[in-house]
């Protein structure tokens, strides 16, 4: 069973908005090369990060409003929440070590 959250532009106010935990959000989609790359780290940082914090997924194809709303230009893009707020962004595929460390510095 996989830790991640799926978003939509409906759910996303509720689950990283106003989320009392740090939130990762993996911008991606179906078509993306490096996306597919990347998923199954985000996978594994959902699985460290289980309850304390709060890893998603937002597909921009299907949630062209909030991809448009955080200019998300180029995928994978990974936004970064605490307190409702972009605090870190990453571009690109990036590895496990360096996701998790930025989701650490939130705890």
């Amino acid at each position: 069973m996989s830790n991640e959250v799926v978003l939509s532009d409906a759910t996303f106010e509720q689950e990283v908005l106003q989320s009392d935990k740090p939130v990762l959000v993996d911008f991606w989609a179906s078509w993306c090369g490096p996306c597919m790359m990347l998923g199954p780290t985000i996978e594994e940082v959902a699985k460290d990060f289980a309850g304390k914090a709060k890893v998603c997924k937002l597909n921009t194809d299907e949630n062209e409003a909030t991809a448009a709303k955080y200019q998300i230009s180029a995928i994978p893009t990974l936004l970064f929440f605490k307190g409702g707020q972009v605090v870190d962004k990453s571009i690109g595929v990036a590895n496990k070590k360096a996701i998790a460390d930025k989701l650490a510095k939130l705890l």
